[in-house]
């Protein structure tokens, strides 16, 4: 076999490959023997058709399948002896397939661009300050009471206000006529928690349980019922109940009742931790990201289209499944987001490139030790059973996608050893 190689880009090179004679007359007399012992030709027995009847009537599709056995036999051979990695399928242009002669096929395709040094000394980056504000502690302990509040119907008759919990019925109607299966009786919410819509609140706030209310809403073109698609609805409600939330008075006693603290000052401290560790966690992460850029920026490389496309890919499902479980519903990317997630995309692929080659350099290693180690940090991570994950991940697609961020992670550790890191002052105003 012989591989003649033309490079037409940083990142897209095309094999002429040609397969000896003896290997293509070797693969064509296989190819007939198979199909002569399985062929059924009228007048003849069972593997004894003359090969020139057997050309005749199965000639064009066992040259076709002898080009694709040669090109799928031999294109992995070709790319180890020229010491390439393919990011892309090849574009195959087979040459015809002729006995006793060479065969030869064109393959066009995509490589990791040869990347000579790494630069990813003393890269700069800000840490954002890790402190923990007394809001950020009242919003948790307000939270906390919140979760643990009881719902009790006012001590005395009143009309409907922001915070009560109320059970209503209601009807929809289109055009004046009631849409059968849209309505629902003894359904609960709470006016201002954003469940209900601003019309039917307005609505609801100031009456009191057996009166009635009407709200007018136009439905949105994509709403789930088909007969509200882009109407203009009307609810017809009824207000039956009125509850009041009841929160708990933040002392000692809810302390303990939560089951972990003696006094309120241990809560207070415990959220204050757990706060300190999400601020710390944040912080890390932004200059782990600010790195990755300036990464990026120190080491402009050529980048494959399709591992950008394949990454933009993965980027727009992110963002619709994260759509989804907003309850909105998807749709396409904007020119303005399609822009931004091919720049994130491109940062994406250049660092994850350029981080390849660190490990290499470093000659990082990932054994069974470090691979134990990530699961037990992605147990705590998920809350899920270290045994479960262990066994999740012996899938060799989820395995490999483990190492990579193992490696990513240490590769990241290595880089902001050597960088240039300095506290985040915050502004007068923020330190106000």
């Amino acid at each position: 076999m012989q591989v003649q190689v033309n490079k037409l880009s940083p990142v897209l090179i095309e094999f002429d490959v040609e397969v000896a004679a003896d290997r293509v007359s070797s693969e064509i007399e296989k190819a007939f023997t198979a199909v002569a012992k399985n062929a059924r030709i009228r007048g003849f027995r069972p593997g004894k058709a003359p090969r020139g009847v057997l050309k005749s009537m199965f000639g064009a599709r066992i040259a076709a399948d002898v080009a694709q056995r040669l090109v799928d036999e031999t294109f992995p051979q070709a790319v180890s002896s020229q010491n390439v990695q393919p990011v892309s399928s090849p574009a195959i242009e087979p040459q015809s397939v002729e006995d006793k002669k060479p065969f030869s096929y064109k393959a066009r395709f995509e490589i990791v661009p040869a990347i000579e040094s790494v630069k990813y000394d003393g890269l700069a980056a800000k840490r954002p300050k890790v402190a923990v504000k007394d809001e950020q502690i009242n919003e948790q302990l307000e939270r906390l009471r919140r979760e643990h509040s009881t719902l009790e119907p006012p001590k005395t008759e009143r009309a409907a206000a922001k915070g009560d919990v109320v059970t209503i019925d209601f009807s929809i109607e289109v055009d004046g006529k009631v849409i059968e299966d849209a309505g629902a009786t003894d359904f609960p919410a709470e006016l201002g928690a954003g469940v209900l819509l601003v019309a039917i609140e307005e609505a609801l706030v100031g009456k009191k349980p057996g009166d009635v209310a009407e709200a007018k809403h136009e439905m949105p073109a994509q709403h789930p019922h088909p007969k509200l698609k882009g109407k203009a609805a009307t609810f017809k409600l009824t207000l039956k109940d009125i509850k009041e939330r009841v929160l708990p008075d933040l002392d000692d006693e809810f302390a303990k009742d939560l089951g972990e603290f003696a006094t309120l000052e241990d809560l207070k401290k415990d959220i204050t931790a757990r706060i300190e560790k999400q601020l710390k966690e944040s912080s890390d992460n932004a200059v782990a990201e600010q790195l990755v850029v300036e990464l990026v920026r120190a080491n402009p490389i050529p980048l494959p289209p399709s591992l950008v496309e394949r990454q933009m890919q993965l980027t727009q499902q992110e963002i619709m499944s994260q759509a989804r479980r907003q309850g909105q519903s998807p749709a396409g990317l904007g020119d303005e987001l399609r822009q931004k997630v091919q720049a994130d995309s491109e940062v994406k692929v250049c660092a994850g490139l350029l981080m390849a080659e660190i490990a290499k350099k470093e000659q990082i290693k990932i054994g069974e030790a470090e691979i134990e180690e990530g699961l037990v940090e992605l147990a705590e991570q998920s809350g899920k059973n270290v045994a479960k994950l262990r066994a999740e991940y012996r899938d060799q697609k989820k395995r490999e996608m483990l190492i990579g961020m193992i490696l990513e992670n240490k590769v990241l550790d290595i880089i902001e050893a050597k960088a240039q890191i300095v506290d985040d002052v915050p502004t007068e105003e923020e330190a106000k």
